[in-house]
């Protein structure tokens, strides 16, 4: 059975305030609805994939800006990856661009990104804030499964990496995106399957109503 623990919303908007705000946009875009964060392997991409087929939402990705801004800079993704890791300046830019772009007249309606339910908490933006919380073994499986690699190989690959970017983001902002501080909503997801997660989550929207 999944477990849904429910965190605090930002201390200067109650919890009634943020959901008739959040519902109150139900029939225009104008602001952000929801955040959804995970680490890599968590299903974050296939439960918003599913939002959007289910309420007809639009999603901004985190890569999203990521792609764009290499385009714009004429770098192939793995030059600008490079880039981002030796200069930290470029790292910082795209992170900002990204809050610019929650808080734009014409924002998606969901924010899909490690670091959304954070900035969406540091700018006080009266949403729900969601994060998929998915053992690394589960989440070592699902990689293994998507690309190949042994469970072994699929396990270290995603240590490594959430090493790598936990130091980054504690060296850049001096914040980790599994600390619960942020998030509305965090949900065990690790024996859930793709439709159990959709149909929890949308179970936390309608709650809202």
């Amino acid at each position: 059975m999944s477990r849904v623990r429910q965190r605090r919303h930002h201390p200067r908007w109650t919890e009634i305030e943020t959901m008739q705000h959040l519902f109150s946009r139900m029939g225009r875009v104008d602001m952000v609805r929801l955040t959804v964060s995970g680490h890599p392997g968590s299903g974050t991409s296939t439960l918003v994939r599913g939002l959007m087929d289910r309420f007809g939402w639009t999603c901004l990705n985190g890569g999203d800006v990521f792609r764009e801004e290499a385009k714009r800079r004429g770098m192939s993704l793995g030059d600008f990856g490079e880039l981002c890791k030796n200069e930290l300046d470029v790292d910082r830019s795209l992170d900002e661009l990204l809050r610019q772009r929650m808080q734009g007249d014409d924002s998606a309606d969901i924010v899909e990104s490690r670091l959304a339910g954070w900035w969406a908490y540091k700018l006080e933006l009266p949403i729900l804030r969601l994060w998929l919380d998915v053992s690394d073994e589960e989440r070592a499986r699902r990689v293994s499964n998507r690309e190949g690699l042994s469970l072994e190989e699929a396990l270290h690959a995603n240590r490594q990496r959430s090493a790598v970017d936990g130091e980054r983001f504690k060296m850049l902002y001096d914040l980790l995106p599994e600390d619960p501080e942020p998030y509305t909503h965090v949900l065990d997801a690790t024996v859930l399957n793709a439709s159990q997660i959709l149909d929890a989550v949308v179970a936390i929207l309608e709650e809202a109503q």
